[in-house]
């Protein structure tokens, strides 16, 4: 489909506004991101309650705080109150407390409940995913009394992939039935009758926003009840959300990994200042990490004077070490954030990267032995009378390194998720400068055991 979503020049809030409704929600909010701020408000107003509300509930949407801050108070909390549980709750997340105390004054006691209630949960939760509009029915109710509920709530609720089926008197949850088993049951069967025999699936609302992903893929479903300790249905976490959440997260992942903080905004709308302090703690870390590997040539200097030859190789050692480290930490922090290994696990990931370590440093060290060969034999470049041991003590050393850098660099995100932390710390800058040390040292003690008695 060719659409053009270009604004025309110059801008006009009202032809906007009448374009906006024939258009697909995903279209609009794509058009309005282009208004500055102003513009797009003075559209919003112009647009019919329902269509500004479904414009809202996308989020993909530029800053819905600054836009619901910007209107008038009576549209801000008419549209607030149409919103999705989950959508209304983010704005929240993003006004400052004055802003957020204020809006909630206006807004109905029901609302304010859903939003405090949402509010109170971690970030990353599946509590914070969650939207608390849903359909739930009592066991005792027939087929025909669901289907005449759904038709008096649907307006009202984000979603209705299944309905839950809950005991009568405790209110706990006892089944989920797919909507569509629900529209091809006997009118007059039972609710229970038409469930299918096996116990629903549910989370916790502290459970991750990457497992409750992992769990939605797993089972293929479109939607995962969210319940207390007691099973009380207190929301469900739909897969656009997921979907949502998983796209945030792999991007503040790759930020992470980049050895940077995770930006809370569009880089574009990112400041200088929050840009610089978002980057320059890690920058600074990283930087006095790397200052160790300064020492550690100072530690050689005598090594290094003797023998000059062997600086020539420290990059090519350092970056190899450091590629190594980094390709098995990408690799474990993905199956970790998958679930194909978990913590328990650790031990056989460093049986299986030890052998690998070996072997890929072994296919280094071969390559570097035949090139400093080929340089030696046709003149290329001369490393003197002693270039053969020269040649095998860089290959020694490469194995020794890659193999360090496998194996510290599948173990680092293991020790980051048992101490709590986000294993994507483990950034490729943070591996690369572990092993940039590390490997100096190792080289520097390879080239004593080859060189002693010749070159050292």
């Amino acid at each position: 489909m060719d659409t053009n979503l270009e604004l025309t020049e110059p801008f006009d809030a009202a032809a906007l506004a009448a374009r906006l409704p024939n258009e697909y929600v995903a279209d609009s909010v794509e058009i309005l991101n282009q208004c500055s701020p102003e513009e797009a408000v003075e559209v919003l107003a112009l647009l019919p309650l329902d269509r500004a509300i479904d414009i809202f509930d996308q989020p993909g949407l530029d800053e819905p705080a600054e836009l619901i801050h910007m209107m008038p108070r009576p549209l801000a909390t008419a549209i607030l109150e149409g919103m999705s549980a989950d959508q209304r709750a983010d704005i929240f997340r993003r006004l400052d407390s004055s802003e957020c105390d204020d809006l909630l004054s206006a807004l109905k006691a029901d609302t304010r409940t859903s939003i405090s209630q949402l509010l109170a949960y971690p970030k990353h939760s599946a509590g914070s995913l969650m939207t608390t509009e849903f359909v739930s029915v009592p066991a005792t109710w027939t087929v025909a009394q669901t289907l005449e509920h759904i038709r008096l709530v649907e307006r009202t609720r984000e979603t209705v992939y299944s309905i839950y089926v809950l005991d009568p008197k405790s209110k706990t949850l006892l089944k989920a039935v797919p909507l569509r088993k629900l529209i091809t049951g006997e009118p007059s069967a039972s609710i229970v009758s038409i469930t299918p025999p096996r116990k629903p699936l549910y989370v916790t609302p502290l459970m991750d926003r990457e497992e409750v992903a992992r769990l939605i893929s797993k089972y293929d479903l479109l939607a995962l009840p969210v319940v207390d300790a007691k099973h009380h249905v207190l929301g469900i976490v739909t897969v656009d959300d997921i979907i949502d959440a998983i796209v945030q997260e792999g991007t503040e992942d790759a930020q992470k990994f980049g050895g940077m903080e995770a930006l809370d905004q569009p880089y574009m709308e990112i400041g200088i200042f929050e840009m610089l302090r978002k980057r320059g703690g890690w920058l600074a870390v990283l930087f006095l990490g790397e200052m160790l590997t300064a020492n550690a040539m100072q530690y050689f200097e005598g090594e290094l004077e003797k023998a000059i030859v062997l600086t020539l190789f420290i990059p090519l050692i350092m970056s190899s070490g450091g590629n190594s480290g980094s390709q098995a930490t990408s690799l474990i922090i993905r199956a970790l954030a998958l679930g194909e290994i978990r913590l328990r696990d650790w031990w056989r990931i460093a049986l299986r990267e030890l052998p690998t370590g070996m072997a890929l440093g072994a296919i280094l060290g071969v390559i570097a032995v035949i090139r400093i060969t080929v340089w030696q034999k046709f003149g290329i470049y001369d490393y003197g009378e002693h270039w053969l041991l020269l040649a095998l003590t860089i290959g020694a050393a490469l194995v020794g390194i890659v193999t360090f850098g496998s194996l510290s660099g599948s173990m680092l995100p293991f020790i980051l998720k048992r101490l709590g932390f986000d294993p994507a710390s483990a950034s490729a800058p943070f591996v690369a400068t572990l092993v940039d040390v590390t490997g100096l040292v190792i080289y520097f003690t390879v080239a004593l055991i080859f060189l002693r008695g010749t070159l050292l």
